[in-house]
């Protein structure tokens, strides 16, 4: 009773969603972008046709989401990097990776480029009532829980029954770590402060230490796999994502890591070649400019 309730409002909504849409003066695509994404997706079909190229027409769906993830932490490094050529072409290839795939389903008549766009769409206007519908928000915090509750009780036809079930596999292990703790919160299964999480994080460390010490190969990855998913938990309760935390600190390194070898290189020299004590002193070198 309560999903066919679900889905009488779900329609509602919608209609409601289309009338506020169809009333709004909506400016159409300029006939460039039309013309660059038809351009676009008739390149990718040459390419997968029997004249174009063997290795494209090779690629599996698998292989292109794998190209699509790369692209996606280009696009991010390219945001970063605050350079907006790189932004430009970064977003091009993960487009072109992204028209593949449809490409690919056109070819097996699953869905079309059309299909993909109408969905998400709709999924925008049925996940935001308080701008296309009628519905009062008072704050931020109100507009994610709507949203929320949209994906849990409008939009569940797709995802397993298990809470976790719905989180993506492929994920990097510190975002999906992340993700699976926040579901857990959901249901009450969580730290009470953020002070019990951190003793937690203390007796991981202690574990590992005891591991270490013991020469248990198995036993340290496992500790180890627990303290980094404490340490995941302690991220959420200070309200920082661990996986963006971690590519920052990855990029903190390489950068003075960087300078010290180009220090060196005046000096006609690598890390390689010099003393530990030589590499400490450039690296607080590095440090000591970061801070001013």
């Amino acid at each position: 009773m309560f999903r066919i309730r679900c889905h009488s409002l779900l329609n509602v909504l919608l209609s409601r969603c289309k009338k506020k849409l169809a009333d709004h003066t909506l400016t159409k695509p300029p006939l460039q972008v039309l013309k660059a994404l038809q351009t676009l997706l008739e390149i990718i079909r040459k390419l997968r046709s029997p004249e174009g190229c063997l290795w494209d027409r090779q690629q599996k769906k698998q292989d292109i989401g794998r190209y699509l993830i790369d692209e996606a932490y280009e696009v991010i490094d390219a945001i970063d990097s605050a350079v907006v050529p790189a932004l430009r072409e970064e977003l091009g290839d993960l487009l072109f990776q992204i028209l593949f795939l449809v490409v690919m389903a056109e070819e097996s008549r699953e869905f079309t480029l059309a299909d993909v766009m109408n969905d998400a769409a709709e999924k925008m206007v049925r996940r935001h009532p308080h701008v296309f519908g009628d519905r009062k928000v008072r704050d931020v915090d109100e507009i994610k829980a709507n949203w929320k509750d949209i994906k849990e009780n409008l939009e569940n036809k797709h995802h397993p029954a298990g809470l976790l079930d719905g989180i993506p596999r492929s994920l990097p292990s510190l975002l999906r770590a992340q993700k699976i703790t926040e579901r857990a919160s959901r249901v009450g299964f969580d730290w009470s402060v953020t002070e019990d999480v951190l003793v937690k994080v203390e007796e991981e460390l202690r574990e590992l230490k005891a591991a270490l010490k013991d020469n248990q190969p198995e036993k340290v990855r496992e500790e180890m796999g627990d303290l980094l998913f404490s340490l995941v938990n302690l991220s959420r309760f200070a309200d920082v994502n661990a996986d963006d935390a971690l590519r920052r600190a990855n990029q903190k390194f390489s950068d003075r890591f960087s300078y010290m070898e180009s220090k060196l290189a005046i000096q006609g020299k690598t890390p390689g070649q010099v003393s530990r004590e030589e590499m400490d002193r450039l690296w607080d070198e590095c440090k000591a400019r970061e801070k001013g």
